[in-house]
């Protein structure tokens, strides 16, 4: 393991500051984030110092977005009580799964599978224990329920040939390794992968490079952890303030977004996006598809996002 990397190396990507920005990924050469509670998408071009434009304002918390294959700047979200798609300025919802269920329930993260499933977890926003589930949404637009019991799920994240999911709970500090079928994206099995100690941070948001090694950022530790698919730590890295959440990679740096949420005396730092060189490199967002919202007939309705 190496550690002990100086925080002076990280650099804020512009004066702008978010309260909740989860959600990091890469696509078309610039970086997607979110504001989680504000329900807002942001898109930055790392290269430049200026501020990110404002790409979606749903008036709803916005958990995480994957591109659309079939369309360009169409999106599947995980947002409010369920996950719909975003084309042509309209949000069309697919399936409502937490709607009516006497809960306060919303979506939290997502990301595509290699093969283009969408999935994303829910929780109780007091993160009550076990309330929350894990959904799987194929190219034909179906929701469905493959995990429940969680508390605050996050990621998931991919191996490169999308045969293993790695899935947090960070409120047990606990990440899981799922194997995958990956013609019909049925879950298989699952191994504990790693188990962090409450000094050690919550496991958040998280992806898998290159080599096949998952970064994790570990919210209210100030730090981001490398794991090699055996398990192994193999670098730790301190991010100077105290809330990672999410971490990617392009353009020859490493992007990590941070939030003020929760802090009562947050630092200059909190909520900015972090970037600093590297020499790591990942995938880009994997596509959700195909599918574009005329081949499906809305569940609940088509909604002019604000």
């Amino acid at each position: 393991m190496t550690g002990g990397e100086t925080p002076a190396r990280w650099r804020p990507h512009s004066p702008a500051r978010y309260h909740l920005a989860e959600g990091a990924r890469w696509h078309e050469g610039r970086l997607l984030h979110v504001d989680l509670l504000r329900g807002d998408l942001f898109r930055s071009d790392v290269r430049s110092a200026s501020r990110p434009d404002h790409v979606l304002s749903l008036g709803v918390p916005l958990g995480a977005v994957a591109p659309v294959a079939a369309g360009a700047d169409d999106w599947i979200v995980a947002a409010g009580d369920g996950i719909a798609l975003v084309a042509a300025g309209r949000l069309t919802w697919l399936d409502r799964p937490e709607r009516g269920t006497g809960r306060a329930m919303r979506m939290n993260d997502g990301a595509c599978d290699p093969s283009g499933r969408f999935w994303a977890g829910s929780m109780e926003v007091r993160a009550e224990a076990g309330a929350g589930s894990l959904y799987r949404t194929g190219p034909d637009g179906v929701v469905e329920r493959v995990l429940d019991g969680l508390t605050v799920p996050n990621g998931p994240a991919f191996s490169l040939d999308g045969r293993s999911m790695y899935l947090a709970d960070s409120a047990h500090g606990t990440i899981t390794r799922h194997a995958v079928a990956t013609a019909t994206g049925r879950l298989l099995g699952a191994e504990p992968f790693a188990a962090l100690a409450a000094h050690e941070g919550r496991p958040d948001g998280m992806t898998v490079d290159d080599d096949g090694n998952l970064w994790v950022a570990l919210w209210g530790s100030g730090r981001v952890r490398c794991y090699s698919p055996g398990g192994d730590v193999v670098r730790d890295l301190a991010v100077p303030t105290l809330h990672p959440s999410s971490v990617a990679f392009g353009h020859g740096v490493m992007a990590v977004t941070t939030a003020r949420h929760r802090l009562e005396h947050p630092d200059g730092l909190a909520g900015a996006i972090l970037l600093r060189p590297t020499a790591v490199s990942a995938p880009p967002a994997a596509p959700f598809g195909p599918i574009s919202v005329a081949q499906r007939t809305p569940q609940a309705g088509t909604e002019t996002p604000r």
